[in-house]
């Protein structure tokens, strides 16, 4: 039986009566009041999923509003900053066991400032479950008092968190937000130009930034990340979200997935997953725990919950997973005369092969206040393929599926979420969380941007079916939620589309 049970924080409806919630606050406190420099402090643990003490823009420290008040002074030696600090991984297949290691360190920590207040030494972080029920989509009302009950300061009380509207309402928006990755049944894609994530994001090395988002990453986790944060909020960008008390509980839930998708789902047992980036001789996955010790961590020691002592109270999806159709089911809409007695398996959203090119637009485009269009145009010796697949689908000649991508996306800013039209009919949403670190030529990504790739296959059939699919062009419309400021500038590299065969 394991010995910590994380528990839903909107248990006492999220206030400061759900007790979890109550001595988290009281040890944020204390975690606050260590030094910068402290491997034990609030800072050195944000730090260490990414920082910027320096400049006069935000995320960096010195210009963040409090509370909190950051410190940005004194700073750790230099071989301490490289061995702890910025080592978050995103837009990669370590997405998941990195943080996950990292939320087991901060637990510890938190953990034993509790028990130094005379709380209970069983404490574990609680999960913010916005896609749950009723008003779990709000935060909890824990985080937006500015006193805890006696009237002192509450440690979880943050000025920059704006909420999606940047008005200072805190919640998240369903839709876009779903748990539809928990449908996925691949961990990665294959490791080829035009593969997709995957569930748990491409093969990479060490990605403190990258470029390519799996599906748990991309939706929930970034669109959570930029609508709790809005314009210039802590939460908007790694290098200040882990200031934020509610990060910890936002990927406790993230974790809490991805333990219920391993329920049906595997991990990877590649070598290279299960030993991590130190097996490329790149930075290894290491954590400061209290009294001064060091935990080097890899992905394998990190797919059992059991041998890690800790459970949720809930691992079952909160709503039936909104997966895309079935093969069956897109058959009987293609009119396909046999589609057989016999269920057909649920196609799957993750291989990359077997992927062509099959249409672009002319080139980058910009994107202002009021969003952009472009026309992709389609080379009719491959395009063609797609509606000839479509006419004669049926359970032995599976049709076409068609992606849109969209390449080297760069910006300044984390803070938006862009949607996504093809022909006027919605392809979906995608959030610009680590936009800014992904453009920087100096990272790790060498300043090639954000990719994101849409589904849009039912866009397709539907067009298909209405006899309205243009052999020429698609039309694709990319508006921004929020407002882009006038020194911001947003640029698409390429918007393409693929075609992929469908074996049986």
């Amino acid at each position: 039986m394991a010995k910590f049970t994380r528990k839903n924080a909107w248990e006492e409806n999220g206030t400061f009566d759900n007790p979890d919630l109550l001595w988290y606050a009281k040890a944020v406190g204390v975690m606050q009041s260590r030094a910068l420099n402290d491997e034990n402090s609030w800072w050195f643990f944000a730090a260490m999923h990414g920082e910027q003490m320096g400049g006069e823009k935000f995320p960096n420290w010195n210009v963040l509003p409090g509370p909190p008040n950051v410190p940005t002074t004194p700073l750790p030696d230099s071989a301490t900053v490289a061995k702890y600090w910025n080592q978050c991984q995103h837009q990669s297949w370590y997405f998941a066991p990195w943080h996950r290691g990292y939320l087991i360190a901060l637990e510890e920590q938190i953990r034993q400032a509790v028990i130094s207040l005379g709380g209970p030494a069983d404490w574990a972080l609680p999960y913010w479950n916005y896609l749950g029920s009723g008003d779990q989509y709000k935060i909890p009302p824990a985080f937006t008092q500015k006193t805890l009950p006696d009237g002192t300061p509450n440690p979880l009380y943050v000025t920059a968190r704006y909420g999606p509207k940047n008005d200072g309402n805190i919640y998240v928006e369903i839709p876009p937000l779903s748990e539809a990755c928990q449908g996925n049944t691949i961990y990665t894609g294959s490791n080829s130009a035009t593969s997709k994530p995957g569930y748990g994001g491409p093969e990479t090395r060490f990605s403190h930034d990258g470029a390519l988002s799996g599906n748990l990453e991309s939706n929930p986790h970034n669109l959570v990340h930029v609508q709790v944060g809005g314009q210039d909020g802590l939460m908007s960008d790694p290098d200040s979200a882990g200031l934020d008390p509610i990060f910890y509980l936002h990927h406790c839930n993230i974790d809490r997935m991805w333990a219920a998708w391993n329920v049906k789902n595997h991990n990877p047992i590649n070598p290279l997953w299960l030993g991590g980036p130190a097996l490329y001789g790149e930075r290894e996955f290491i954590m400061p725990l209290p009294d001064n010790k060091a935990w080097v961590y890899t992905p394998e020691e990190m797919t059992s919950l059991a041998k890690l002592d800790y459970t949720y109270d809930d691992l079952a999806p909160t709503t039936a997973p909104l997966v895309e159709k079935t093969l069956s089911q897109r058959l009987t809409k293609l009119g396909a005369k046999s589609v057989g007695t016999e269920p057909l398996e649920e196609q799957n959203m993750d291989l990359g092969n077997n992927s062509e090119l099959v249409g672009a637009n002319a080139g980058q485009i910009l994107l202002d206040g009021s969003g952009a269009k472009t026309t992709v145009k389609l080379e009719s010796s491959s395009w063609k393929n797609v509606p000839n697949s479509l006419m004669k689908a049926s359970s032995t000649q599976l049709p076409d599926q068609v992606y849109l991508q969209l390449e080297n996306v760069k910006g300044t800013r984390d803070a938006n979420i862009l949607s996504v039209s093809v022909n006027h009919q919605l392809a979906g949403h995608v959030s610009l969380f680590g936009l800014r670190n992904a453009s920087d030529k100096e990272g790790h990504n060498g300043g090639t941007g954000l990719t994101f790739i849409l589904n849009i296959t039912d866009i397709i059939d539907n067009l298909f079916i209405n006899n309205e699919l243009d052999i020429n062009s698609l039309d694709v419309t990319i508006l921004p939620d929020n407002v882009i400021p006038s020194d911001e500038k947003i640029t698409v590299g390429r918007v393409s589309i693929y075609r992929e065969e469908q074996q049986l």
